[in-house]
């Protein structure tokens, strides 16, 4: 028997974006869209009549700001798990995500394999972070790093963070899985962390993306 699709709502102030995201969503089936806002209040409205799983949330919206929607819409009962969509790929936006508790945060120019691997993921109670925003934007002083871990500890942290499982870290890195389990059973002990979203937070609330 096959599980229930993973429901969502589509929050954005651009009619043609969430048209797109629509077409791009509704051929996983795995996925559901039950409903779609244009704004704050009316978002606010639709998740508590909807009660959907997860909502996709931008960040830039007309009444609302959408990292103080995050925080609204998380103190619902129940709560869907947000994730951020968006063109915003400042770092302060991605802490900010955070705190508010948004469960991830993609790029709107993002494949759509992205968007539904990050869908995917936090409905499995995980965190996701676009690669191409933490790769792209991470670089760590000397002064800003924890001086427990090790450079390639804190390599591998960022690629956690940007939502790469152990195979691939190891494909980008040049190492064996084996090697890139290691460090990151290494990283949790040093840490104290014992969990992959965990360390994600960690990683972002620490101020490592530059």
């Amino acid at each position: 028997m096959n599980a229930a699709p993973h429901t969502l709502i589509l929050i954005d102030d651009h009619p043609l974006v969430r048209d797109g995201l629509r077409a791009r969503l509704g051929a996983v089936p795995t996925l559901r869209v039950v409903g779609e806002a244009g704004n704050g209040r009316a978002a606010l409205e639709l998740a508590a009549g909807s009660h959907p799983d997860i909502a996709l949330v931008d960040v830039n919206m007309p009444d609302v700001d959408g990292l103080e929607l995050i925080a609204r819409l998380r103190e619902l009962d129940p709560a869907p798990a947000c994730i951020v969509l968006t063109m915003f790929d400042k770092p302060e936006y991605v802490r900010q995500a955070v705190r508010a508790g948004a469960r991830g945060y993609v790029l709107k120019d993002s494949p759509a394999g992205e968007i539904v691997a990050a869908i995917e993921a936090v409905a499995a109670g995980d965190t996701y972070y676009s690669a191409a925003l933490v790769q792209g934007l991470a670089t760590i002083t000397g002064a800003e790093a924890d001086p427990g871990l090790t450079e390639r500890e804190r390599e591998i942290l960022l690629l956690v963070a940007g939502g790469e499982t152990s195979k691939r870290i190891a494909q980008i890195l040049g190492i064996s899985f084996r090697t890139v389990e290691t460090h990151r059973l290494s990283i949790r002990r040093k840490l104290g962390i014992d969990s992959t979203a965990g360390l994600v937070r960690y990683a972002i609330e620490q101020g490592w993306i530059d």
